[in-house]
């Protein structure tokens, strides 16, 4: 007799990775009936999630389970400086994949043997501890298809021409498969980290080793992808040495617990006494830092524009301008005349609400799927990582939004905020609302992929089956 399907899915301590790994882990469950997940972050981001033990959901059946693995630093760290964030992801490694391993075992003692490793891009390490242990892994890709095929191409012949033209923004990089990429538009780990004095450096290796973690399974990798084929067709097509699945974007589907609690203003009230398609909505992501300067202007542009605005600033970023600036909270405030602030949201609700007519957005992949699948136009922000490249795909692929742009020294000017946000939020023919119609159109194709039969649903189930 076959023992019962039980995933353990595994991933970083970040708020945009437990994200999408927790939306698919309820999606496995919804769709495998008979099987049973774990759930799995470091004990610090689990502390977070749940600061009292009894904060941790029940599924009412048992068949979700929260249990944390170490990184070595069970107390939290900081990670200040280059060689802490190498030590850091070092101590990750090791310390994670003896911590998985055990919590394999510990498992199998239960009664509860694990069937299948789920791991999201920063933990190479445990597709080696599935292996060690027996087990069938796959990773789950948690950035488009698009920056996968990139950084499968950099890694397999195209790291020199990428090197010699990182400091050339404009220069066209050709991967195969892939329409020609400016170097601006690249992912920065592979233009500005790969530098061992760069901040990230250790994470620049850390997606290397993913890449020879994936060349050596047998038979070809099976990475799940958060995307749908429709969106990235070309880009799927581009990874044909890995079985590339198509399975999203994933949804959130009941409690979505994470690292950050949700602001107790009434933001949603605030939005129902809003026309429809009025509200300009902000966010920069749980990551991205902003000084006084991009905040004023930001606030400033928002302003300008005359739109009701509703602004996500976290709690740390105000706590950086209350450390010595003059500029206090109570005056942010008062020049608020068109908006509000919160300190976070439920962004799936904002965005879904009629009265949300764009979204100035960071181009994290969380919040451009979501965007995606509401059919809100966006203008982008990018700073890091993927989110250029997903800028580009917004803009320039789907063509449901705008890239702002920003100073030589990285801020938005209030005019480029106006500017942006008057573009893809105008209505009309002829080319005025062609953003807003593109967005609505992508909303339909994303809703036919993640329904019964489409074909996220249909590579989803073949995963599981």
């Amino acid at each position: 007799m076959s023992p019962q399907p039980h995933f353990l899915v595994l991933t970083y301590q970040l708020q945009g990775h437990i994200a999408p790994a927790l939306r698919l882990a309820r999606r496995l469950l919804a769709a495998a009936p008979g099987a049973v997940v774990t759930f799995s972050t470091t004990a610090t981001a689990h502390q977070r999630m749940f600061p009292a033990k009894a904060d941790a959901p029940d599924s009412g059946d048992g068949r979700l389970e929260f249990l944390p693995f170490s990184d070595g630093f069970d107390n939290g760290t900081t990670t200040a400086d280059p060689a802490a964030c190498t030590d850091y992801m070092a101590s990750f490694h090791a310390a994670g994949a003896r911590s998985v391993g055990e919590l394999v075992d510990a498992l199998a003692a239960r009664g509860r043997p694990v069937t299948r490793v789920v791991y999201t891009m920063l933990l190479p390490w445990a597709a080696d501890v599935a292996r060690d242990k027996g087990l069938p892994s796959a990773l789950y890709w948690i950035q488009p298809a698009a920056v996968l095929a990139v950084y499968y191409h950099y890694f397999h012949g195209h790291a020199a021409v990428v090197a010699d033209h990182r400091h050339d923004p404009s220069f066209l990089v050709r991967f195969p498969g892939l329409p020609p990429q400016a170097v601006r538009d690249l992912p920065s780990f592979l233009t500005d980290s790969t530098d061992p004095s760069d901040f990230f450096h250790s994470v620049y290796t850390t997606v290397r080793d993913l890449f020879d973690t994936l060349d050596r399974e047998t038979p070809r990798a099976i990475v799940l992808v958060n995307t749908c084929q429709e969106l990235e067709e070309s880009a799927l097509a581009a990874v044909g040495a890995y079985n590339a699945l198509p399975i999203g974007p994933v949804p959130p589907s009941g409690d979505e617990t994470g690292l950050f609690k949700q602001d107790g203003a009434k933001y949603m009230e605030w939005l129902d006494t809003k026309p429809a398609d009025s509200v300009v909505y902000v966010a920069f992501g749980s990551r991205a830092g902003m000084d006084r300067e991009q905040l004023d202007e930001l606030l400033l542009g928002l302003e300008e524009s005359g739109r009701p605005y509703l602004c996500v600033v976290r709690k740390d970023v105000k706590a950086e301008f209350a450390d010595g600036e003059a500029t206090s909270e109570p005056e942010t405030n008062a020049r608020l005349g068109n908006g509000t602030v919160v300190d976070w949201c439920d962004q799936v609700r904002v965005l879904s609400h009629a009265a949300v007519g764009c979204f100035v957005t960071h181009c994290g992949w969380n919040s451009v799927m979501e965007s995606l699948a509401c059919g809100v136009p966006m203008v982008c922000v990018p700073h890091m990582s993927d989110q250029r490249m997903n800028a580009w795909l917004v803009e320039c692929e789907w063509r449901v939004g705008a890239r702002a742009e920003v100073r030589s020294d990285g801020v938005l000017r209030a005019t480029g905020v106006r500017q942006r946000v008057e573009e893809v939020m105008q209505e009309g023919e002829d080319g005025a609302g062609a953003a807003r119609r593109a967005a609505s159109e992508w909303k339909r194709v994303v809703a036919e992929a993640l329904g019964k039969g489409g074909s996220s649903d249909r590579n989803l189930r073949a995963f599981i089956e």
